[in-house]
């Protein structure tokens, strides 16, 4: 599919991967047996531009388009899930908002920190009994002076644990449900603002997964992103861009069980014949490049969608929810093909499989894009 691309793009997709080899792949299996963030990783990263590939130079980013961000978190992810997810959360959810909701002041402010690296940035939506219904949350913001007073507490964050800026939605009017909840930009250094539980996960172990907590937690007016109760649509459009950095992520996953399980079936020997030619091998691989091949071509269609400025939510929908079945899929055939081998952790397809699980789950369930997609059909 690189004939879809341009020269730039090629490039860039060459260079994360050429670094993503040298660096990511030797450490990637240590790092996630250890739950160690890969804080190294990160700044090489960083230092190359990709915690802001897709924002402006002149707020610090490196002036490229979405489809090359799409491409260097697919190719990140092909050798390490976590770190994909690390560099889609911080610069999906992180810095998009400020970048699209942000006032001049607030972009200024935040972004050349945030894309070049120096600091990480975490989204905060979800809450303990407010998952796929946000509308519910119990994190409220209440105006006291010129100062917006938080209290409340949120799950399930990425990079919470690294995180010095988070953008947090809490009820600034809770009759009103999703009409009723504002943005805030939230730096970690606010009293009030703590780290609480770390999450012990299936997968994705070198991503830190917690609670974060705000206990009359002050934070200035001008710190409001976007409208006052309008924050419903600011979580929602974020996510739209997220859910296409997850597809990018589960796109890794998935081309990464296909090259492994091609090389073994290749290597591996039964009945005096290489694997591969059986026929029953072959079918799952076929299988698996299909979906593999069509998730790609939806994630691509959405994000040049988004770089020219198309409405995109259901294309997003359906390619995250290709995408993250066909990382579930072809890590599933994938230990098919290894058999035995493949259950245990001498090969990286069990890795594969418990990080492909998660992309079914964040930044909108399996049943959630569904009814995206279902909605927009009927509308």
């Amino acid at each position: 599919m690189e004939y879809l691309l341009t020269q730039e793009q090629r490039m860039m997709k060459e260079m994360v991967a050429q670094f993503a080899r040298e660096h990511i792949a030797p450490v990637a299996r240590n790092n996630q047996k250890e739950g160690r963030f890969p804080s190294e990783i990160i700044t090489r990263a960083a230092e190359l531009g990709l915690m802001g590939i897709a924002y402006p130079a002149e707020y610090g980013g490196a002036g490229m388009d979405f489809i090359s961000y799409m491409l260097a978190v697919a190719e990140i992810s092909r050798y390490c899930a976590s770190t994909g997810v690390i560099v889609s959360a911080h610069s999906s959810l992180a810095v998009d908002p400020i970048y699209r909701f942000g006032t001049e002041e607030q972009k200024k402010s935040y972004m050349p920190d945030l894309c070049s690296g120096k600091k990480m940035g975490c989204f905060c939506l979800t809450e303990s009994a407010a998952g796929s219904d946000a509308g519910a949350t119990k994190t409220t913001a209440t105006l006291v002076g010129d100062r917006w007073v938080i209290n409340g507490s949120k799950q399930f964050i990425t990079n919470g644990n690294e995180a010095d800026i988070a953008i947090v939605f809490a009820s600034t009017n809770p009759p009103a449900k999703t009409k009723g909840i504002t943005a805030f930009i939230i730096e970690r250094s606010r009293p009030g603002y703590t780290i609480g539980k770390i999450e012990h996960k299936l997968g994705i172990k070198s991503s830190s997964t917690t609670e974060i907590r705000f206990e009359e937690c002050t934070v200035p007016a001008s710190h409001v992103l976007g409208e006052l109760n309008r924050g419903f649509k600011v979580a929602m459009l974020t996510l739209d861009g997220g859910r296409l950095g997850i597809a990018a992520q589960a796109l890794g996953i998935a081309r990464a069980s296909i090259e492994d399980a091609v090389k073994y079936a290749k290597e591996r020997k039964q009945f005096d014949r290489p694997i591969a030619d059986f026929e029953a091998i072959q079918w799952m691989l076929a299988d698996m490049h299909t979906r593999y091949e069509s998730a790609w071509l939806l994630t691509y269609r959405a994000s040049l969608m988004k770089d020219r400025n198309i409405p995109y939510s259901a294309e997003a929908a359906t390619a995250k929810l290709a995408a993250s079945e066909a990382a579930m899929f072809c890590a599933s055939k994938a230990i098919q093909i290894h058999g035995g081998y493949g259950y245990t952790e001498e090969f990286d397809v069990e890795r594969y499989y418990r990080d492909a699980k998660i992309t079914e789950i964040y930044e909108g369930t399996s049943e959630i894009m569904r009814l995206v997609i279902a909605a927009n059909l009927l509308k």
